[in-house]
C-alpha cells in the first residue's frame, strides 16, 4: 500500500514539478528539504491527492496541519531506495530523535557563554561545587544567517619578552605569522578562522581536550550535557575546523570511554571514514581507584583522524637508547653493532623450503608451515657477505645480522602510551602548580603528551590549534618546539591563566618539557577579543542573582539589546514571569536575545553605534588581512 502510495507521489511530482528529477531519477534529497522547509509548491500538490492528504495532514479546526515528520519517515523508508536517487543510499551513521542522520541535520546548538555553558557562582576552588545553570539552545538555519560570519575583535595586546605592549594602527607586526589567542565562544571564533588566508587550510595540527559529558561536576568544563546535545555541540565544531586543516594536516582528539565510539562515528561522517587513522590509548592516572563502582578509570582514548590519509605522514619517534640497547657486535664485524633478526617467515613458499647446513655440519629446516625468507642463491650471497650468524658456538637456528646504519632513524609509534613515556593528569597538575597558576584544572594534560603529538605530526614552523585551550598546555608546547600557535578560549581565566603561561613560557620557564627541548625563552604572541554585542547581557544575566536585577536587565536591554523579532514583550507585564524559578527565568531572558547578534560583525566595523576607535578599525583590517 505504502509503495503504491509513493509511486503516486512520484508520478504526480514528475508531471507538476519536474525539479523534483535529476536525470529523470527522483531526487529525494530535494523533496526532503522541501518538506522540510514547508515548501508550499510542495504541500499544494500533495494536497492534490487524496490519499496523500489523509495520509499527511491532520484537521486543526478549520486548518489543515502538515505532519512533516510522517512525512520525511516515509519519504526517507528504505524499502523506497531502489527508485530513488539520493546521496544517502545505503548510508551507515548516527540518527537523532526524529530518524535523521547527525551529517544531514541543519540544526547548529549554542550554549552560552563559558565554555558554551553558563555557571552559577563563581567558586574558585575545585571542592565548592555546586550545579551549574545549563542553557542551550537548537538554532534553525533561518536564524543564523549572519551568525558565522566573521567577528570584530577589540583588547588587542602583543606579548614578547620584553612585555605586554598595547597594539594601534601605526604597529608594524606581521599579523599573519604571529601565535595567537583569542577570547570568545571557540565555534563563533572557528569561523573567524577560516576567514584568514594564512591559516585557513594551513593548520598542520589540530589537538583538542573537549568536555568529556561524563556526568562529573567540574566549575570550568560543563560536563553534564545531555548526550544528543553533546554530539551536536561537538559535529557543529568538527565541521568548522575541518576546513582549516591543510591536505597534510591532522586532528588528534582526546575523550575518555563514555562518548569515545560515538565520538568516532560523528568523526568518521566529518573526516571521512577512510581517513581514520588510530585510537590511542593514553594511560592518564598511575594508581589504582579501589573506590571506582567497577573498574579503576585509568586510560583515555586519542582518535586521530587525517584531512587526507593519502596526503599524510606520521614522523618517526626518536630512537630510545633501550631500542639501541639491543645492538652489540660480539663477532667485531667491522660494519659496526648489529642485532640477529629471524631467517624464517610465516608465509611459507616452496621455493623457499631447503636444507641449510651450519658451521659445525648441523642441518636445519624451516619451521612446519614455514619458509626461508630468501632464495636459496641469495642466501649463498649473504653467507659470503657474513650476514647469517648461528650463534657464538656456531650450532643454534640461522638468524640475518641488521646493522644499526641501517635502521631507519626513527620508530614508528605504538598505539599504548603508558605514563612512563608521556606523563599522566597528575604530571600536569604539578606542571601548573610549578607555574604558580590557580589549580582549577582536574584533568590538565602533560606537557610530554603533546610533545609526542606535536614531534608526530608537524615539522617546526608548522601551525598548531586547539580551540579548548584551557590553561595553554598545548600552546605552551609548540612554542617550545618551535611550532605556531593558535589557542582560543571564552572563560575568563584565558587572561589569568592561558596568557600568563605563555608569558612564562616566553621568558624562559624551565618546567614541563623545557629541558628536552633546551629551551631557553623566545617568541611572541598577539591577544585579541571576540568584541561583545548582546553577549554582555548573557554575562550579566548569567551573575544575577535574584529576579529583581533580572527585570531591571530586562529594561535595559529593551532600550540597547537586539531581541529576536518573535518575542512578546506584553507576556513579561503579566504576571507569569514572576511564576518561574530564578533559573527558568534566565532561561527565558537569554532566549529573548537574537543570537545572530552576540558579537559585532567585521562588516559592522564603521558603525557608529559600536563606537570602534581608529585604532581597532585597522587592526582587525591587518589581523583579517583586508584593506
Amino acid at each position: 500500500m505504502m509503495q503504491n502510495l509513493y509511486n503516486e507521489m512520484t508520478e504526480m511530482l514528475r508531471k507538476e514539478a519536474p525539479g523534483f528529477f535529476v536525470n529523470n531519477k527522483f531526487n529525494k534529497s530535494k523533496v526532503s528539504d522541501a518538506a522540510y522547509s514547508y515548501n508550499t509548491a510542495l504541500l499544494e500538490i500533495i494536497l492534490k491527492n487524496e490519499r496523500l492528504k489523509k495520509q499527511f495532514f491532520v484537521e486543526a479546526g478549520k486548518t489543515l496541519v502538515f505532519k512533516q515528520h510522517e512525512f520525511l519517515q516515509f519519504l526517507n523508508n528504505k524499502s523506497f531506495l531502489k527508485d530513488s536517487y539520493t546521496e544517502f543510499k545505503n548510508q551507515i551513521g548516527l540518527q537523532d530523535e526524529r530518524g535523521e542522520y547527525y551529517h544531514e541535520n541543519k540544526e547548529v546548538v549554542l550554549v552560552w557563554p563559558h565554555k558554551d555553558c553558563v555557571l552559577e557562582g563563581g567558586q574558585d576552588k575545585e571542592e565548592q561545587k555546586r550545579d551549574e545553570i545549563f542553557y542551550n539552545e537548537t538554532l534553525a538555519p533561518d536564524e543564523i544567517t549572519i551568525l558565522f560570519a566573521p567577528k570584530a575583535l577589540t583588547n588587542f595586546k602583543f606579548y614578547d619578552n620584553k612585555g605586554e605592549h598595547t597594539l594601534n594602527e601605526k604597529t608594524d607586526i606581521d599579523f599573519s605569522q604571529q601565535n595567537i589567542i583569542l577570547k570568545g565562544n571557540n565555534l563563533l571564533a572557528l569561523h573567524c578562522l577560516k576567514k584568514i588566508k594564512s591559516i585557513a587550510g594551513q593548520v598542520k595540527l589540530i589537538y583538542i581536550d573537549p568536555p568529556y559529558n561524563n556526568g562529573i561536576q567540574t566549575f570550568h568544563y560543563n560536563d553534564k550535557f545531555n548526550h544528543s546535545t553533546w554530539m551536536v555541540f561537538m559535529k557543529n565544531r568538527l565541521d568548522a575546523c575541518k576546513t582549516l586543516l591543510a591536505k597534510e594536516g591532522s586532528i588528534w582528539i582526546n575523550i575518555d570511554d563514555k562518548e569515545a565510539h560515538y565520538l568516532k562515528v560523528i568523526s568518521d561522517e566529518i573526516f571521512g571514514r577512510e581517513n581514520f587513522v588510530t585510537s590511542i590509548i593514553w594511560q592518564k592516572k598511575h594508581t589504582r581507584s579501589n573506590d571506582a563502582k567497577y573498574f579503576s578509570d585509568n586510560h583515555d582514548h586519542i582518535l586521530v583522524y587525517a584531512k587526507n590519509k593519502n596526503s599524510w605522514q606520521l614522523n618517526l619517534l626518536p630512537r630510545s637508547e633501550s631500542a639501541n640497547e639491543n645492538y652489540s657486535n660480539p663477532d667485531n664485524d667491522e660494519r659496526g653493532v648489529w642485532a640477529s633478526q629471524p631467517l624464517q617467515v610465516k608465509t611459507p613458499s616452496e621455493a623457499y623450503i631447503y636444507e641449510i647446513t651450519g658451521p659445525t655440519g648441523k642441518i636445519f629446516l624451516p619451521p612446519k608451515g614455514r619458509s626461508w625468507q630468501f632464495s636459496h642463491k641469495r642466501y649463498l650471497e649473504l653467507v659470503v657477505d657474513k650476514r647469517i650468524y648461528f650463534g657464538e658456538d656456531g650450532n643454534n637456528v640461522p638468524r640475518i645480522k641488521k646493522f644499526l646504519t641501517e635502521v631507519q632513524d626513527g620508530m614508528k609509534p605504538i598505539t599504548i602510551w603508558t605514563h612512563a613515556e608521556v606523563g599522566h593528569n597528575q604530571d600536569a597538575k604539578e606542571e601548573v602548580k610549578a607555574l604558580q597558576l590557580s589549580d582549577i584544572f582536574s584533568t590538565p594534560k602533560p606537557e610530554r603528551l603533546l610533545e609526542r603529538i606535536i614531534e608526530l605530526s608537524t615539522q617546526e614552523g608548522d601551525w598548531v590549534l586547539d580551540f579548548f585551550a584551557g590553561s595553554g598546555t598545548t600552546a605552551a608546547v609548540a612554542l617550545k618546539m618551535k611550532r605556531k600557535f593558535i589557542a582560543l578560549e571564552q572563560m575568563d581565566y584565558v587572561k589569568s591563566i592561558t596568557v600568563h603561561r605563555i608569558i612564562k613560557v616566553i621568558n624562559g620557564e624551565q618546567g614541563g618539557i623545557s629541558q628536552s627541548q633546551i629551551w631557553q625563552g623566545g617568541g611572541s604572541f598577539i591577544y585579541a577579543e571576540l568584541k561583545c554585542d548582546n553577549q554582555r547581557y548573557i554575562d550579566d544575566i548569567e551573575k544575577a542573582k535574584d529576579s529583581k536585577v533580572l527585570k531591571e536587565l530586562y529594561e535595559q536591554m529593551k532600550k540597547e539589546a537586539f531581541f529576536r523579532i518573535e518575542i512578546d514583550h506584553e507576556k513579561w507585564n503579566n504576571g507569569e514571569f514572576e511564576k518561574l524559578t530564578l533559573e527558568e527565568q534566565k532561561q527565558l531572558l537569554c532566549e529573548c536575545l537574537d543570537k545572530n547578534h552576540l558579537y559585532v560583525n567585521l562588516s559592522e566595523l564603521a558603525d557608529a553605534d559600536y563606537k570602534m576607535s581608529r585604532d581597532e578599525i585597522e587592526l582587525n583590517k591587518k589581523f583579517y588581512n583586508i584593506s
